[in-house]
C-alpha cells in the first residue's frame, strides 16, 4: 500500500480545520499564521510517526508470511513423505490380509 503522500494529508486536512476556525472566531492574523505554522508542524509529525508505524507492521506482517510459508513447504516435503510411508504400510497390511 502506498502511504507516501499520508503525512502531506493529514497535514493539509489539518490546516484546512484550522484556517476554517481560526477565520470563523475572528483571530487576528498573526495568531491565525503561527496557530497554523505549528498545526502544520505538529500533524506532519503525527503523520510520519503514522506512516512509519504502518510501515513497520506491515514489515512483521510480511516477514511472518514468508516464515509460515518456507515452514509449510518444509512440513509439506515432509508430511508427503509420510503420506508415502504410510500408504505403503496400508498397502503391505492390505495384502497380508488378503493372503
Amino acid at each position: 500500500m502506498n502511504r507516501k503522500n499520508l503525512p502531506l494529508l493529514l497535514m493539509l486536512t489539518a490546516g484546512a480545520v484550522t484556517c476554517i476556525i481560526t477565520y470563523v472566531m475572528d483571530y487576528s492574523m498573526v495568531i491565525r499564521l503561527v496557530s497554523l505554522f505549528f498545526i502544520l508542524l505538529l500533524f506532519y509529525l503525527f503523520g510520519n510517526i503514522l506512516k512509519w508505524t504502518l510501515d513497520f507492521f506491515e514489515k512483521q506482517n510480511q516477514e511472518k508470511e514468508e516464515r509460515e510459508k518456507k515452514e509449510n513447504e518444509e512440513n509439506g516435503n515432509d508430511s508427503e513423505s509420510d503420506t508415502g510411508e504410510q500408504k505403503a504400510e496400508e498397502n503391505t497390511e492390505e495384502t497380508d490380509r488378503e493372503s
